[in-house]
This record gives C-alpha cells, sequence and structure tokens, in this order.
C-alpha cells in the first residue's frame, strides 16, 4: 500500500501514473533528480533515514546479483523499516513482497539486459508480488531504443546512467538504436545539446543528448498508454533490438500477466501489422472466448463466409449481398485474420469491428495455422448438421480443408469464382434452398444473449435474462426487458457489450454463478468506487469490466477502472465508476 504513488490510466502491463512528491512527477519517467539513495548495508549497519517529501528515498538495502539462490536471498531479504516519507525497497525476486514502500528497486537490474528470459522473469515475479499500486524501478538500464519495451513489461521508473554512461563512451543513442559519434556526419536531433556544429560536438554534448531522447521517448510513451496505443508502437519499436523482440514475445507467453492487466475494449483501432499481433491479448482473448464461452442459440446451418474491409461487417456491400441470398436460413460465422472466426452475434464486439490488418492477398503460414485452429475449436463445440463454406481460394479454402482435417467436418463449398458473382451467390442460395428462415427477433435475441456469456462467462445470457426477456430497439442499439417490461440491459454498439441497469444487475447478482462482482464497505458510492472502500473482488475483473457493486447500504453497477486484484491491493485511486446506484 502506498500514500505517494497513484495509478491513472492502464495499457496493459504498462501504466501512466504519479509520482506524489512535492513536485508530482508524471510516470513512466526517469528519477534521477528526486532519488536519494540511503547506502548498502553490507559495509556498516543503517537507520531509517528520515526522508522527506520532495524525494524519493531509497531505503539502506542489500543487492544481491540476479541468479542469488534462494536460501542466500532469504537470508539477506529487507527489513522492515518505519519511514513516513515517500520510500523504495530494494527487492530481488526471491525477495519481493509487500514491504509496506511505494515503489520497489529491482536489484541487479543491469545484468537483466540483453537477457530476454531472465529479464521477463523478473520483472513478472516482482510484479506480482508486491502491490499492484506501488512503482517499479529499474535503475541502469534504459535508453532511448528500449524504454517502450520497458514500460510495456510494467516498468514505471527509471535513470539516465545508462543513457548517460553510452554517451561518454562515444555512443550517440537515438530510438532506433545507436551510432559512433565519430561516424556521424551531421546530428539527427533538434535538441538543445545538438543545436551546434559536429565538429564541436563532444562526449558531454553526446551524454546529454542521450539524457533528452530519454526523457523525450517517456514522454511518448506517456501517450501512448493514455491512449491505449502502447502495444503499437513496441511491435515497431522491439524491432531495433533482437533482445527486445525476444521480450515482447516471452511477455506474450506470459498471457496470464498480460491479460488480467488488459482492458476488454479499447477506444483505439487496433492495428494488425506484423504476425506478432496474432498473440496479441485482445486477439488470444476473443478466440478464446469465442471457443468456450460462446454458445449459438440459431438452429440453422453454419455458413462461413470471408471478412469484408468494413466493420461491422454487416455493413458492408459483400455482405449486405451474402444476407439476401442465405435469408435468415443459415448461421453467419465471418473468417478472418487476425481475428480467427466471429460470430454473427458478436461481429460488433471487440475488436471484432475495431482492428486493421494488413492486406496482401496472401495469407502467411503463420495467420493460417492460427485462423484454422481457432475454427477447429469453433466446431468441435458448436455442433452444427452442415457446414457452408462461402469462401474464396486464397487463405480461406485452406483453413476450412485444415479444420475439416482435424475435425471429420465435410464443408460444401459455394464460391465458383469470387464470393459476390452472380455464379456464387446463386450457389448459396442454392445450398440453403429447403431450410427454415428462423426471424429477425429470433436473431437479436440470440446476440444479446451471446453477448452476455462472451462478457460475463458461459451461460450468463441465460442465467442473468431468463426465459421469458425480450428485445426491443433497432440493432445494434437493442434494449433487453424482462417478462414485466423492465430494462435489464442495454447493446452499447460502439463495443459489442451490454449495459446493466439495476435490475439487470440484481438479476445477474442473484443467478446461479454471477461473476464480475466487487464487495464494498458500509457506505453509498457517488459518482466512483474508490480503492480503499473494496473489500472483495472477483480475480476474474478486468479493466473495463461491467461489474456489480454489493454492500451493506448499496447496490451498484459500473465499469472497473482496473483489474480485480488491484482493486484490492491499491490504497489509492479510482476502482469502479458507478454508473447506477440503489440504497438498501
Amino acid at each position: 500500500m502506498t500514500d505517494y504513488f497513484e495509478v491513472g490510466t492502464r495499457d496493459a502491463a504498462a501504466r501512466r501514473g504519479e509520482l506524489r512528491l512535492a513536485d508530482p512527477v508524471a510516470t513512466p519517467a526517469v528519477v534521477d533528480d528526486i532519488v536519494e539513495d540511503a547506502g548498502s548495508r553490507w559495509h556498516e549497519e543503517r537507520s531509517a533515514p528520515e526522508g522527506d517529501e520532495a524525494t524519493l528515498t531509497v531505503l539502506p538495502h542489500r543487492a544481491l546479483p540476479p541468479g542469488t539462490e534462494r536460501p542466500v536471498a532469504d537470508a539477506f531479504a529487507p527489513d522492515p523499516l518505519d519511514v513516513d516519507a515517500p520510500s523504495a525497497v530494494v527487492v530481488s525476486p526471491a525477495t519481493a513482497a509487500d514491504h509496506g514502500a511505494d515503489a520497489y528497486v529491482l536489484a541487479g537490474a543491469t545484468g537483466y539486459v540483453g537477457h530476454a528470459e531472465a529479464f521477463v522473469d523478473a520483472v513478472v515475479t516482482v510484479r506480482e508480488a508486491v502491490p499492484d499500486d506501488t512503482a517499479l524501478y529499474l535503475p541502469g538500464v534504459a535508453t532511448p531504443a528500449n524504454a517502450a519495451t520497458l514500460a510495456y513489461a510494467g516498468v514505471d521508473l527509471l535513470d539516465e546512467t545508462r543513457a548517460r554512461a553510452r554517451g561518454l563512451e562515444g555512443f550517440y543513442l537515438t530510438t532506433d538504436g545507436e551510432a559512433f559519434l565519430e561516424d556521424l556526419e551531421e546530428l539527427p536531433c533538434a535538441c538543445a545539446a545538438c543545436r551546434g556544429p559536429v565538429a564541436s560536438f563532444t562526449r558531454e554534448d553526446c551524454a546529454d543528448h542521450n539524457a533528452n531522447v530519454l526523457r523525450a521517448e517517456l514522454a511518448r510513451v506517456r501517450g501512448r498508454i493514455a491512449d491505449g496505443r502502447l502495444r503499437d508502437y513496441v511491435e515497431g519499436q522491439a524491432r531495433f533490438e533482437a533482445w527486445l523482440t525476444a521480450t515482447l514475445r516471452r511477455l506474450d507467453q506470459r498471457y496470464g500477466y498480460v491479460e488480467t492487466r488488459t482492458p476488454v475494449f479499447r477506444r483505439a483501432e487496433l492495428l494488425a501489422s506484423t504476425d506478432d499481433a496474432l498473440r496479441r491479448v485482445e486477439i488470444q482473448r476473443f478466440a478464446d472466448r469465442v471457443t468456450s464461452r460462446y454458445r449459438r442459440r440459431l438452429e440453422a446451418p453454419l455458413v462461413l463466409l470471408p471478412c469484408s474491409a468494413r466493420k461491422p461487417y454487416s455493413d458492408s456491400q459483400s455482405h449486405e449481398q451474402f444476407a439476401r441470398a442465405i435469408g435468415y436460413r443459415g448461421h453467419v460465422v465471418s473468417m478472418t485474420s487476425p481475428i480467427g472466426v466471429v460470430p454473427n452475434e458478436l461481429e460488433t464486439t471487440y475488436p471484432a469491428q475495431h482492428y486493421d490488418s494488413v492486406v496482401t492477398g496472401r495469407w502467411t503460414e503463420t495467420e493460417i495455422e492460427f485462423v484454422a485452429n481457432v475454427l477447429r475449436r469453433y466446431l468441435e463445440r458448436a455442433g452444427y448438421d452442415r457446414h457452408v463454406a462461402h469462401v474464396p481460394e486464397d487463405g480461406y479454402r485452406e483453413v476450412c480443408e485444415r479444420a475439416a482435417t482435424a475435425t471429420d467436418v465435410d464443408f460444401e463449398y459455394t464460391v465458383v469464382d469470387h464470393p459476390t458473382t452472380d455464379e456464387s451467390l446463386a450457389a448459396l442460395d442454392a445450398a440453403l434452398e429447403g431450410h427454415d428462415s428462423y426471424y429477425k427477433s429470433e436473431r437479436e435475441a440470440a446476440t444479446v444473449r451471446a453477448i452476455a456469456d462472451f462478457q460475463f462467462g458461459p451461460g450468463a445470457g441465460d442465467d442473468v435474462f431468463g426465459p421469458d426477456a425480450r428485445t426491443e430497439g433497432r440493432y445494434p442499439k437493442l434494449r433487453v426487458l424482462d417478462g414485466d417490461g423492465t430494462q435489464l440491459a442495454a447493446m452499447v454498439p460502439e463495443y459489442g457489450t451490454l449495459s446493466l441497469t439495476p435490475a439487470g444487475a440484481r438479476a445477474w447478482a442473484d443467478s446461479d454463478a454471477p461473476t464480475k462482482r466487487v464487495g464494498i464497505g458500509d457506505f453509498v458510492p457517488s459518482g466512483s468506487v474508490l480503492a480503499p472502500g473494496v473489500v472483495d473482488a472477483d480475480d476474474a475483473i478486468r479493466p473495463g469490466d461491467e461489474v456489480v457493486v454489493e454492500g451493506p447500504d448499496a447496490l451498484a453497477v459500473g465499469r472497473a477502472a482496473c483489474h480485480g486484484a488491484a482493486m484490492v491491493e491499491s490504497s489509492r485511486g479510482v476502482a469502479v465508476d458507478v454508473r447506477h446506484c440503489e440504497e438498501r
């Protein structure tokens, strides 16, 4: 718990926060000017420093190098020191725990630079062992090229040490690497240190330049976090050093760590420009929920369609043509890279209508393998009687063939040359001849229940809404009403999620398997629930989730500002943005 650090905006493991000193510092940040080291305890015992609110005091410590065995680390674990001022404790992965500090310093941080596996293991271990609302400080590691990746991993505080040292060694740093100072014919920077002629540019000037570029890069990172676009930036930045690319991929392999902290939707478009994008949490999460939470409710043959550039797909000209040929006789599922498969009911659900990808006309092997695997998992669970694939040859057909081989499904292909030609559309129409049509109201009812399953958990669509619920309004602005006409929820078309009313919150709280619940103390929330008021929270809560807030005096519903564990661990900041609240 901390009084001097507060997280504001979250973007996966990255956080934009504030170190609340006498002069507040926006993080991620370099902190050379505000850190005071109280010294090592290896040579002499030191008492607790007084500290002050203008600086972050690193408490007396015994730093341990990377790879220190656990018994040794335990023997030299930090002793608790009571300091009534902003403070930081030096820890290793073996000694990381809640020591009551505002920040934690990773001992031997420089030893992890260049070693992706060790770096990720160390950062994740420490970050998960200390309270969420504390800052993580890695001294001696930051450069303009790696700062974004460090922040993406969950690092809040850095310093200029490495950047300045490289400058004094004659290395001119940029966000895409470094160059020998002697090799520069001109200075590709307009910072204060670089405004003179290159002939008079000294190594001291180079150190100043490196520090300037590092600070500018962290300002850019803070902006990216605020916009929810840091991952897009990191995918590019990580390419300039092999160990950073490996670090990004290692973080993707630590799915639980990143997924817990990744919001369920973003306002920014998801850009899928590399194969690494397929490992993004948002894409993996969508595929997992479609193949584990989603349940189809329309009894009709499967009709697989290609995606469209326009989103949601049903608004595109091609899908309007497909819809006329299908005529409510088939269950439409779109197939796309990088998302996988998108049932019609979830076409507006993030990120199905929020992504952009690189279109070359040819699928990569990575894309084919990923989408085929998602389609296989979907088919194994869906239980269709017939499988119609109205897809073109390139990429799509190979995906279908791989999934068919793995599941013993027989696809009926209806595209003759191109999906939208008259001949192909006629073949699609003919394939569905004899099948009964379902009503538009049935599709809309299936849509809101499918979104509830996707959003809250398997079976939530039936548990929350009950057998008598109905919809009204025009898709995608649907409202869900119970048998008495009381509104339970409304569909949010921008993100394809459900927003609950107080009646919907009560139905959810009283259901057989309620999830996403936040317990609070004996008060009535007004506007938001702050972290100190949270008693307990469901571990399944993710940033942006619709949550039910319950306490002795109130029942409320709103949107989570952070993940469940952070709500419980934090001593500052907003936990839930409340939309509706009722006194009990």
